[in-house]
């Protein structure tokens, strides 16, 4: 544990192993209870999560958002697909994903849940699952995640790996059972494409399936 002081109330309080995990360097400037209250006039917009480093520069985090706070502080990026994430604190660890339904502006439909025992791979994978569960068969779709890793595993690995039984040449396929289903949707759903976007650069819709995919941690959708 890590000691802080408040500076709203001034007093001591403790930086959790889990926070000091998730953002590295960072302390926060309230305690819990000044941070829940929202005392001292600190407002919620002003108690996004902190940004972590990254190399020499300053990279937006999850900010762990209602929904209705996405909505009212981003309005950028596509307007039109199906918005997929998911991510676990500590990863290992509780983790969560989303996907949302776009039209135009406009959700049609959205999905999230809860593991208790996950890794972000894990849930970025079971994110687009689910998304192409929204969309009807034969309606064509670009299924958007921000996970590199996941749109590079269905549109240039996972071919090769299937032809050859499922197996890579430089060992296990990591999540292979959830690989394989991603796959084989859309090897069978061909008007669907999966395509890659830039995590927390304030695309509105990306941020929606960012607040879904942790709801689990709270109270409020």
């Amino acid at each position: 544990m890590t000691s802080a002081t408040c500076g709203t109330c001034g007093k001591g309080f403790e930086v959790s192993a889990d926070l000091r995990q998730r953002y590295p360097g960072w302390t926060p400037s309230e305690c819990p209870d000044c941070y829940r209250k929202g005392n001292g006039g600190s407002s919620r917009a002003s108690r996004a999560a902190p940004r972590a480093r990254a190399s020499s520069a300053q990279a937006r985090v999850e900010e762990d958002l209602s929904i209705i706070e996405v909505l009212e502080r981003y309005t950028d990026g596509p307007d039109t697909g199906v918005f997929t994430d998911g991510s676990a604190h500590p990863n290992p660890g509780p983790g969560g994903w989303g996907a949302v339904y776009v039209i135009d502006g406009e959700v049609v439909d959205q999905a999230y849940g809860h593991d208790p025992d996950t890794t972000n791979n894990r849930m970025e994978l079971q994110a687009l699952i689910e998304g192409t569960r929204l969309v009807p068969e034969g309606r064509g779709a670009t299924l958007y995640t921000d996970s590199r890793l996941c749109s590079q595993t269905i549109n240039e690995w996972a071919a090769g790996w299937k032809a050859r039984g499922w197996k890579r040449k430089t060992g296990p396929i990591a999540n292979l059972d959830l690989v394989r289903e991603l796959y084989g949707i859309i090897e069978s759903r061909p008007e669907l494409e999966i395509e890659w976007i830039k995590a927390h650069v304030g695309y509105r819709w990306n941020e929606y399936a960012d607040a879904l995919s942790t709801a689990y941690r709270r109270d409020e959708l």
